[in-house]
């Protein structure tokens, strides 16, 4: 029986083998939220925990950044190679700096896959003093039939599961809420870290039935799935949206925690 352990492990290790419709489909961030990236940070130097493909690296280059990826999954980490990126193969928590110290540690939809503990130590340890850690989440729902449909579809499937697909907008703005309060609140204590600052910015996405399907595939829980109840998930999901007009339009919200390295 797959325990509970296992089961975050296999979702934490679920996105390489989409990777190429994980970089197409997963938003980029707030250029507004980049920006204040850069202007909270005392020099160029970025590590990045948990790149990916390299969705906000590329972002964060672009802004003038000098940035390193850090990336658990050899999958993610070729595909982000290949758009020029350096990226070096390990959990966030075991990586060696080999020495080096760094300006900005920058999670973006990661931090929730690094062990707290072992993560704050690194951070602190990559860090220069005055040197800011940020982590970002993206917020979103599709309207309430669609997120409902998905959800009773994913609860007939893996009844027992504590991973879930479909939650509503107020549900996923709670708990990303409270988890960036839970990281700044576990950094600061750690003593090495100072000031919490939250950050957001919302905006608009449009999907086709087509499109979302496409963003469902890349999301964590499917890997819990058989293919049969892959197809099955899809299909409720379509439907749904396709009772709406086959489209909708969506609020995402960034929320971002950063503190300070003391």
């Amino acid at each position: 029986m797959t325990t509970e352990k296992e089961a975050a492990e296999r979702l934490a290790s679920s996105f390489g083998a989409e990777a190429a419709r994980y970089d197409r489909t997963r938003p980029s961030y707030p250029a507004e939220l980049v920006e204040r990236i850069v202007a909270a940070s005392p020099g160029p130097r970025v590590v990045e925990v948990g790149c990916g493909t390299g969705v906000l690296t590329r972002q964060l280059r672009a802004a003038g950044r000098e940035v390193v990826g850090v990336e658990h999954d050899e999958r993610m980490a070729e595909f982000a190679r290949g758009t020029g990126l350096t990226v070096e193969v390990s959990k966030f928590e075991t990586w060696d700096p080999a020495g080096r110290e760094f300006d900005a540690v920058v999670a973006g939809q990661s931090w929730h896959w690094v062990d707290p503990e072992a993560g704050a130590r690194q951070a602190a340890r990559v860090l220069r003093p005055g040197g800011v850690f940020v982590a970002l989440w993206h917020v979103f729902a599709p309207p309430e039939p669609i997120a409902q449909a998905i959800t009773e579809a994913y609860l007939k499937m893996a009844p027992d599961s504590r991973f879930r697909v479909g939650h509503n907008r107020e549900q996923a703005h709670e708990a990303y809420q409270a988890g960036c309060g839970r990281t700044a609140d576990f950094l600061v204590g750690s003593g090495a870290f100072t000031g919490a600052d939250q950050w957001s910015a919302e905006w608009d996405h449009t999907y086709t039935t087509a499109e979302y399907l496409d963003l469902l595939l890349t999301m964590s829980q499917i890997a819990l799935l058989g293919p049969e109840q892959v197809t099955e998930l899809l299909a409720s999901a379509g439907a749904a949206i396709d009772a709406v007009g086959g489209s909708f339009t969506t609020q995402y919200e960034t929320l971002a925690v950063a503190v300070t390295r003391s």
